[in-house]
């Protein structure tokens, strides 16, 4: 469940289910919510499940296993993933080297299997693997204002300036590390991890104090994602192999074996994958959006298909990411949405440009 579901009810707080933990989707209006991120600055509660590895090989025992290569140097972390061995994605997670530990991040609903699927394949390596999902509590920043909104509250060091790296510090005198993220929203973005008793004071400070924060749900996130054109885990990821579809920050083709490594290489080596994810836009006046499977056509051979659809609050007309066949030249195809096809425009990502880009998409996309 939420850490601080009270709070967030006292904001007027719509909560659903995703992964199975419980979330905000929204606070109302979330369409305004979202213009005030991509604007400002606003705050999420991150659903995330945490796994703590410990002991002497424990930088040996994740890299060996995950899709990038293990930060070495305390400060630094990286997006990995599991794959199978077909290349296809199993899990995604984010890897973080914090001394004598490392911190996971994973989907809450991956913690608890992951960490029993590792802990069974440890033999005489020198790891302590645990879920302490219960023991944190993490908070999102995002917006072209999220710099200056961290910077107003953290005591102690800057805020960290690299994707994926990490300070320490404090805010409201509890000690926090902020993390500077891989911009999924298309913006500047943080997350601040505390102690789950100091939840409540940071969310606080983080929404109110210097400048304040508009509170987001995950009905504002999708949008948020959307518009950036980031392939999410469980839309765009799950089961496919990562290169097919530009996703390559989490990949280090150079690093040592690992499982799906020689499916992803000889995508990697051959040089045209056999599909590849693109924007849709369609006519503003549609009363209805694409939904996830919808059939994708270049005249009347079907392409591909939609992965997620949502109407854009900053363009106000509706979008769509779609896998689609590499080879497509088309500038316009057409979608099926309520049982008719209608036109859409092959839009270059991000839909929107922000104040930071997704490191989900490939730099000449």
């Amino acid at each position: 469940m939420s850490v601080i579901e009270s709070l967030h009810a006292d904001h007027g707080a719509t909560f659903g289910e995703r992964a199975g933990r419980t979330v905000v989707e929204h606070y109302g209006r979330p369409e305004r919510t979202h213009l005030a991120v991509r604007n400002g600055v606003g705050l999420l509660e991150a659903a995330y499940g945490v796994i703590v590895i410990e002991g002497d090989d424990r930088l040996e025992y994740v890299d060996n296993v995950v899709s990038n290569r293990v930060p070495a140097e305390d400060g630094l972390g990286c997006y990995a993933l599991v794959l199978d061995p077909q290349g296809g994605i199993e899990r995604e997670l984010y890897v973080y080297n914090a001394g004598e530990r490392l911190l996971l991040f994973t989907p809450p609903d991956h913690a608890e299997d992951l960490a029993d699927d590792w802990s069974g394949k440890v033999f005489i390596q020198d790891v302590e693997i645990r879920v302490a999902t219960d023991d944190y509590a993490i908070f999102d920043v995002h917006g072209p204002q999220a710099t200056e909104k961290v910077a107003s509250v953290l005591a102690g060091p800057g805020t960290p300036d690299e994707h994926y790296s990490f300070v320490r510090g404090s805010i409201a005198d509890a000690g926090v590390t902020v993390i500077r993220t891989d911009a999924l929203a298309g913006e500047e973005s943080y997350e601040v991890v505390c102690g789950i008793d100091d939840a409540d004071d940071v969310f606080d400070a983080l929404l109110t104090q210097g400048m304040n924060a508009a509170p987001f749900g995950y009905r504002t996130w999708d949008t948020l994602t959307l518009e950036a054109g980031t392939p999410l885990f469980e839309t765009e990821l799950e089961g496919r192999i990562p290169n097919v579809l530009g996703l390559r920050n989490a990949v280090d083709f150079e690093k040592g074996c690992f499982v799906g490594q020689e499916v992803v290489s000889r995508v990697e080596n051959r040089g045209q994958p056999s599909s590849r994810l693109i924007g849709l836009a369609l006519a503003a006046d549609l009363e209805c959006v694409p939904s996830s499977g919808a059939a994708v056509f270049d005249g009347d051979a079907a392409v591909g298909e939609v992965t997620r659809g949502a109407e854009s609050p900053s363009l106000e007309r509706p979008l769509a990411l779609a896998a689609v066949d590499y080879g497509l030249e088309a500038d316009e195809v057409t979608v099926r949405v309520g049982g008719e096809e209608v036109p859409a425009t092959v839009t270059d990502l991000p839909f929107v440009e922000g104040s930071d880009r997704s490191d989900r998409l490939p730099e000449n996309r």
